[in-house]
């Protein structure tokens, strides 16, 4: 597992204290399960979720990164991400998320079909 810090400064002293409060009542791989259902349901079949990064910020999250895989070829690469709330399991995708997935989606699809067929 690794964790994403969000809204740190770019440059200067740091000093890091760490404390944060939730209950873990979604895994890693729970979170990937929630969101392989939703982009098959909602996106596109052949999307998949990827190994979910932790994110702390306003509140913690699980951040998983979307693959797009052929049959043929297998994962052609990340098209987007989607979050999953740790204590409430709500998936956090906004139309215009779904939207730039499913775009990102073709055009690496697309990429690939005309990569093969040189």
């Amino acid at each position: 597992m690794s964790a994403l810090l969000e809204q740190l400064p770019q440059s200067g002293q740091i000093q890091l204290t760490i404390q944060v409060s939730a209950q873990f009542n979604y895994s890693a791989p729970a979170a990937q399960r929630r969101v392989n259902r939703f982009v098959a349901d909602e996106i596109g079949y052949l999307l998949r979720g990827s190994e979910p990064t932790l994110v702390i910020s306003e509140r913690i999250w699980w951040r998983v990164p979307i693959l797009l895989a052929l049959p043929t070829t297998g994962s052609l690469g990340a098209v987007g991400n989607i979050d999953v709330d740790v204590e409430t399991g709500q998936i956090t995708a906004t139309p215009e998320q779904i939207a730039a997935i499913s775009r990102h989606a073709e055009d690496l699809a697309n990429a690939h079909s005309t990569r093969s067929a040189s």
